[in-house]
């Protein structure tokens, strides 16, 4: 946003959240007595200056809080705010839509008390609420360790920290790690403060269970050959993020498969530029890399627009922003080695969709397990996931797919012999997210 204003430009933001500031630098509703180093703690003066940069620019934008993009055609969204649709059209458009928890289904994944690490952190920023009673945190991924952290000094009764990444991994990530030398000494010391607090941290841990007949009472894992289990009210786990792509696709941008995300991605230069003209990528929707590199990312899909537009006219301002986005992208692609470094650190789980049990529910939408979409491989011969959808009802859901669209992916691979690449990828629909009925045939009919 302020580059484009520092160009002369009135931009529109329209923002999901009800005040800005994203994930990582979300702020609380009016009123929220917190302080910000209690809320952000290592962040809080990046988010303070990021707040107080965001305030100074509102009247120079058209701000639109609140506000849900449902949909993205060529040259148009489709909008919700306070229940009513709206259209509004684009000339060009910068896609920031961020990233949502990777879930891992597991025995018990679906039981009242088991959250999202997201919704967990969520919780804590946007209301100043916690997990109530014993709280594990478990998964894959620096976020278990902040999390846990967070959730501590909030007052939680944290009890365990799980961590299917093994030490061996960890080791062999350190000099990619070493990069960005203050970040990695941040996870050190979450790590550290929280053996200090008496709070067990398991590393390596396989085979992770929820047990509980109307709610969460126990988590149970494997460690070593060796079963555990503890007591615990609620769960928040998480197996690392995935791109929200949904937009991207329903605009028309070009996707290619990602080894690195594991997953399919807009194609985008480096620069932010999508493979349709006018429709730039920002952010962790176009490959996971962090808050920091999503900043700098913004950054040069706004130089980027600029420079499409001819702004600014004069050949001295052409060639500092040339510059400037070149610079832009080597940072990027620097972090982009640091991001490597995470992945060998907490790599992403998949021998567990060939251990998995019949049983197991892999859609809670439509109630799929794991065992049905096994036999649409051997007696329909599924190869491909939006047949896999069609014969199952696999990703029909409120979630379109978003929450098991990459569990059933990796549940057909293993059981095709196939590759996660090879199986495709579920075609993205709108709605991306729910909305009332009444507002999509309101919709329709503005239409």
């Amino acid at each position: 946003m302020q580059t484009l204003v520092e160009a002369g430009l009135r931009p529109l933001l329209i923002d999901e959240n009800r005040r800005a500031g994203g994930q990582i630098y979300r702020q609380p509703p009016p009123g929220f007595v917190r302080s910000k180093k209690v809320l952000y703690g290592f962040e809080a003066a990046k988010a303070e200056a990021l707040h107080g940069s965001f305030e100074q620019l509102r009247s120079k934008i058209d701000y639109r809080p609140d506000t849900l993009v449902w949909n993205c055609t060529p040259g148009q969204l489709d909008l919700l705010h306070a229940q009513r649709p709206a259209a509004q059209t684009y000339t060009h458009l910068i896609l920031c839509t961020g990233a949502l928890d990777r879930v891992m289904p597991f025995p018990g994944w679906t039981l009242p008390g088991v959250y999202t690490l997201g919704a967990a952190q969520v919780a804590l920023k946007a209301q100043g609420c916690v997990l109530d009673g014993r709280v594990v945190i478990a998964g894959s991924g620096p976020l278990l360790y902040l999390l846990a952290y967070q959730y501590a000094k909030a007052g939680a009764d944290v009890v365990a920290v799980l961590d299917t990444a093994r030490f061996g991994g960890k080791l062999r990530a350190l000099p990619a790690l070493l990069r960005q030398p203050v970040t990695l000494a941040k996870g050190l010391y979450f790590m550290a403060w929280l053996r200090a607090r008496g709070i067990a941290i398991f590393g390596g841990v396989e085979h992770i269970a929820a047990d509980g007949k109307q709610t969460l009472h126990s988590l149970r894992w494997t460690r070593k050959g060796k079963t555990t289990e503890i007591a615990c009210n609620a769960l928040a786990t998480g197996f690392g993020l995935r791109s929200e792509t949904q937009l991207a696709e329903l605009a028309g941008c070009r996707l290619v498969f990602d080894q690195l995300n594991q997953q399919w991605l807009p194609q985008r230069d480096d620069a932010g530029r999508s493979s349709v003209p006018g429709v730039y990528l920002a952010g962790d929707g176009s490959g996971i890399a962090g808050a920091d590199a999503a900043e700098l990312s913004g950054r040069a899909a706004a130089l980027a627009l600029l420079q499409d537009l001819g702004l600014p006219p004069n050949a001295a301002a052409k060639n500092a922003l040339a510059s400037e986005s070149r610079q832009l992208a080597h940072t990027l692609r620097r972090n982009l080695l640091f991001r490597q470094g995470l992945e060998t650190a907490f790599p992403t789980a998949v021998d567990w969709a060939r251990h998995c049990a019949d049983d197991l529910v892999v859609c809670r939408c439509e109630e799929i397990t794991a065992g049905q979409l096994r036999r649409s491989v051997q007696q329909e011969g599924s190869i491909e996931i939006n047949r896999l959808k069609a014969l199952t009802r696999v990703g029909m859901g409120r979630c379109q797919g978003r929450i098991c669209g990459a569990a059933a992916a990796e549940i057909l691979a293993h059981a095709t012999g196939l590759s996660v690449a090879e199986v495709g990828r579920l075609r993205v629909q709108a709605p991306v997210k729910p909305i009332p009925v009444s507002s999509a045939l309101m919709a329709q009919e503005q239409t």
